[in-house]
């Protein structure tokens, strides 16, 4: 039997003629491959990590002991192995004139602490020199994901012109936190500079842990949202020993476990000896809709609100400034559907929370919590240096 086969009937050709066709027929096929090229995922550069965690910790006036303790915190914490393809890097100022780039290793068993860089004159007030440092940590520590950590005080969205009126807290004999203390606008930084120094670096967060008062804001998290996916941080003050990062450094590097994060510090200052704590992560892809839902709320309903109604305070200040926002829309909304649909939309915008039944402030000492949603805004507050600013902000301006 004979097989049969493409060339079977075929006329009988020289030897010659047979290589010139085959050769004919490689380059046909290698020019359909080449024009059909399918693209085929390089292997990961071992040169790069999987996550660099930035500890930004600029000069806060009388915050440097607190830093160094926060730093220790993280570094008893890679020392007990939770780095893996990872690294982590600190920016902290170590006075008004210097601040160093350092590294936090393990050796030896042991969490190390490797110094790397240092810069002069650090005036991270501007966003080019903060676009700067994270251009040399990029540098140094190239990574997949970038994350970071930012020490200091805080108050929330308030521009630094409208907060030079504030002293340092009048009882100086309380228990310390992360209070603004207006010690000088010198060295204050705009959620807008830290938001455009990282855009101008290219870099996107996975999160931005604020370890500040008031930071966990809906104000600060919409002009953010370009730049990080989440936004961890207290719609309170926040004791001055800040996170603590010896229980909770290994959810904030690797696979981030939110949630774990909030239980956490709830946790850790539920059994502080002042038990006070507030926490929310924010997630910014949710933000857009939640501004969609609120402008609609504000279309409808705002101008019969009730700004003497009596809403959930987040702070010691008369009136004050940083309101619940999940409360404060429970007095703005008299639609029950549209709240329903609102407060749908707040639980995915902030998907993690917790808080103790009390929150504490430098001014005034301990408040009870009745309502929390984990998230602060602005919006009813009938304090002058809210109302004075208020209208500038992003969030604002998409919401009316």
């Amino acid at each position: 039997m004979h097989n049969i086969g493409v060339l079977s009937h075929a006329p009988r050709l020289h030897r010659t003629a047979w290589s010139k066709w085959f050769v004919f027929l490689a380059m046909t096929f290698l020019m359909s491959c080449h024009e059909h090229h399918i693209d085929v995922p390089e292997p990961p550069d071992p040169h790069v990590s999987r996550q660099t965690v930035i500890l930004f910790m600029p000069w806060s006036t009388n915050m440097k002991d607190l830093f160094d303790e926060n730093i220790a915190d993280f570094e008893k914490a890679i020392g007990e192995g939770i780095l893996h393809d990872d690294r982590v890097l600190a920016c902290i100022a170590t006075n008004v004139d210097r601040a160093c780039i350092i590294e936090l290793r393990v050796k030896d068993g042991k969490g190390v602490r490797d110094t790397l860089q240092t810069i002069d004159h650090p005036y991270f007030t501007n966003s080019s020199q903060i676009t700067q440092m994270l251009n040399d940590i990029k540098a140094i520590a190239p990574a997949r994901r970038f994350s970071m950590v930012v020490g200091g005080h805080g108050m929330a969205w308030l521009p630094v012109d409208a907060t030079r009126s504030f002293a340092a807290p009048p009882f100086p004999s309380r228990p310390v936190t992360r209070y603004f203390g207006g010690l000088t606008p010198l060295y204050q930084i705009e959620v807008s500079a830290l938001a455009q120094g990282i855009a101008d670096a290219g870099l996107h967060m996975e999160y931005i842990l604020f370890d500040d008062c008031y930071m966990a804001s809906v104000e600060v998290a919409y002009q953010l949202r370009h730049v990080t996916d989440h936004v961890i941080g207290c719609p309170t003050e926040i004791m001055a020993y800040g996170f603590p990062y010896h229980l909770c450094a290994e959810l904030l590097v690797g696979d981030i476990d939110y949630q774990g994060i909030c239980d956490i510090f709830y946790q850790f200052y539920n059994n502080y000896y002042m038990p006070c704590g507030t926490i929310g992560v924010i997630d910014c892809s949710e933000l857009e809709q939640l501004a969609d839902i609120t402008y609609t709320i504000h279309a409808r309903h705002l101008s019969d609100f009730d700004s003497g109604s009596d809403i959930q305070s987040m702070d010691g200040y008369s009136p004050p400034i940083f309101l619940d926002m999940g409360d404060t829309y429970d007095h703005i909304c008299k639609d029950s559907v549209l709240l329903a649909s609102f407060h749908e939309q707040l639980a995915r915008t902030v998907p993690c929370k917790s808080y103790t039944y009390t929150y504490y402030s430098a001014i005034d000492g301990r408040h009870e919590i009745l309502h929390f949603s984990g998230i602060i805004c602005s919006e009813a507050s009938t304090n002058p240096l809210a109302i004075d600013s208020y209208k500038e902000t992003e969030w604002y301006k998409a919401t009316h």
